[in-house]
């Protein structure tokens, strides 16, 4: 959808972005959350803060998620969701394009292309990985991987959306783990 804006309504359309305020690690994250007892995030395919691939973007016509690996959740974690949004979209709200939880609360990976077992829907009402698709001219958007350690299951059905999942979340949240990629379609 986005991919298909113009150009020139891309670079006017500039400093229209949600906001990093308005991710869910902003909205159930804190302090003592962010990293808690060294709960961390990492890509075998970038670097925190650095260029995704164009393999794992709409680019590509079969494009998928990049790999995830994260060291061992705190203490007392009963369940791992992860959410991947873009801030820096033209839209009231980030833009979702993984929502996914059912992952064993422990230490583990997602192998390239791999989804969690229980997947939400991204911002086009779709279940899996909806590949970052910037408008040309609007420069370069962060795509946060949020891994959240929650003290509880998460009681929901697949094809709940991100108010549902975030709602489910409220209070729960014991650890989070965030790792940034960038990407900005010329």
């Amino acid at each position: 959808m986005l991919e298909y804006v113009p150009s020139f309504l891309g670079r006017l359309l500039h400093d229209v972005r949600a906001g990093h305020g308005k991710l869910a690690a902003a909205k159930l994250g804190s302090d003592s959350a962010m990293g808690a007892g060294g709960f961390a995030l990492t890509s075998a395919a970038f670097m925190d803060g650095g260029l995704l691939d164009p393999m794992f973007t709409a680019d590509e016509e079969d494009a998928c998620c990049p790999p995830l690996e994260w060291t061992a959740p705190p203490a007392g974690t009963q369940a791992l969701v992860l959410i991947v949004e873009d801030p820096d979209a033209p839209t009231p709200e980030p833009f979702v394009h993984l929502l996914g939880w059912g992952l064993e609360p422990a230490e583990g990976e997602l192998f390239e292309g791999d989804d969690p077992p229980y997947l939400g829907l991204n911002s086009y009402q779709q279940a899996g990985w909806l590949p970052p698709d910037p408008p040309s001219g609007h420069g370069p958007h962060d795509y946060v991987f949020q891994l959240f350690a929650l003290d509880r299951p998460i009681d929901l059905s697949p094809g709940k959306g991100r108010g549902a999942v975030i709602e489910a979340m409220e209070g729960h949240v014991v650890g989070a783990a965030v790792l940034t990629g960038r990407y900005e379609r010329k």
